[in-house]
């Protein structure tokens, strides 16, 4: 049996972990939990459901998370439950040095990236679903990580390193990553310019917080997972493709150097990557549905539209500049997305203003984590100047 800490627990990729933990208690035990601190109640009935023995919250009331978990423990006939609390914003990764054996950071944005700092350090396989935190701490997290040790949760990742069980290192030739093409799939750039923040986040497929929808209706989302393969895989950027693929049943695919591609393909269901990430590298029985193979069915991929979508090209030159680059591109993005969800600036301003922003930052010091902090302050501060006027 794994023990397990989940950070970011009532989020997405955490409340879909918990159900694969509860589907396999035979695999997998829960240690630890933490999050933002926005759904108290939430949090407070998984620590109970869970028997955590400690919980982090990084903001919110203390007092009432005290109270709500007393209520739960006492609703279970849990009286004597007391597990170890953290609060503040560094709960998480305080929470990420316990030593367990998996730590699953299913946090979204660039805070997740001390917690990872923290997991590798406490030497604990890393099930990585906050892309952010490689993408912007790069040479910081590779460097700190041990072979192996990193284990992507997300679908696109999860799929190629599957499929990279099919051949060695140099067999490989190149890595194609799919999208669904979200929910501006087809559109040309001048009829972006007019969607609204509700259209942004009517994914057809995928069910995801604010962020993480809408970079995918931008495509900034496929542009990170572009640099998160070129770091986790050692594949230089320009052998890395997008294709779309709007029935997201096949999640990625690797091309040897033969001629053959491999695919992974299953209906689209966070819980097989989330069970593979924590049990890396054996599969969990009954995690997800399969594929129904005697019902007929038509897969298609089409070419990215980069002229309309070019945020994955933008992406590209952001890693290929490398050191901070990268997180700049993450912090101008947040900062513009919510931008976007305030009615601030049109669609097709936020992956604009990103590269506005790109085009002004100069790197000169050494990569560490006060330099990724202070690139990403700047970049925030910068986009907020842009914006305003």
């Amino acid at each position: 049996m794994r023990s397990v800490t989940l950070l970011g627990s009532t989020g997405s990729i955490g409340t879909q972990a918990i159900d694969v933990v509860d589907g396999a208690p035979h695999r997998f035990s829960v240690t630890a939990l933490s999050a933002g601190g926005g759904n108290l109640a939430l949090l407070a009935r998984q620590a109970v459901h869970v028997r955590a023995q400690a919980v982090g919250v990084a903001s919110g009331s203390e007092s009432e998370f005290r109270e709500l978990l007393a209520d739960e423990a006492a609703r279970a006939g849990l009286r004597d439950y007391a597990p170890e609390l953290y609060f503040g914003p560094d709960a998480s990764t305080r929470i990420a040095s316990i030593p367990v054996d998996v730590v699953l950071n299913g946090i979204t944005g660039s805070i997740g990236l001390a917690p990872t700092l923290a997991a590798l350090e406490s030497g604990a396989t890393l099930a990585l679903a906050n892309k952010e935190s490689l993408i912007v701490g790069g040479a910081l997290v590779k460097d700190l990580a041990r072979p192996g040790q990193i284990v992507p949760v997300d679908s696109e990742h999860s799929a190629i390193a599957q499929c990279l069980r099919s051949g060695t290192e140099a067999e490989v030739d190149r890595l194609v990553l799919t999208a669904s093409g979200g929910p501006f799939r087809g559109k040309t750039r001048a009829e972006l310019q007019h969607v609204t923040p509700a259209e942004a986040l009517a994914h057809p497929t995928w069910d995801m917080g604010l962020m993480v929808t809408t970079n995918s209706a931008s495509l900034v989302n496929k542009g990170l997972e572009v640099i998160e393969a070129h770091l986790l895989f050692d594949v230089p950027l320009d052998r890395i493709d997008v294709v779309v693929h709007p029935q997201s049943v096949v999640h990625s695919m690797v091309q040897f150097v033969d001629g053959s591609s491999i695919a992974q393909a299953s209906p689209p269901d966070m819980r097989l990557p989330i069970a593979l990430g924590m049990a890396w590298p054996e599969r969990v029985a009954h995690a997800a549905t399969p594929c129904d193979w005697t019902q007929a069915t038509q897969w298609t991929f089409e070419p990215l539209d980069a002229v309309a979508f070019p945020a994955v090209d933008l992406a590209k030159d952001a890693a290929k500049q490398g050191g901070t680059h990268p997180a700049v591109f993450n912090a101008a993005n947040e900062e513009a997305v919510l931008a976007f969800h305030r009615g601030e600036i049109s669609f097709t301003d936020i992956v604009d203003t990103v590269e506005a922003v790109l085009a002004e930052h100069s790197d000169h010091a050494a990569l560490s984590l006060d330099s990724v902090l202070a690139a990403e302050e700047w970049a925030r501060k910068r986009t907020h100047e842009r914006l305003s006027s």
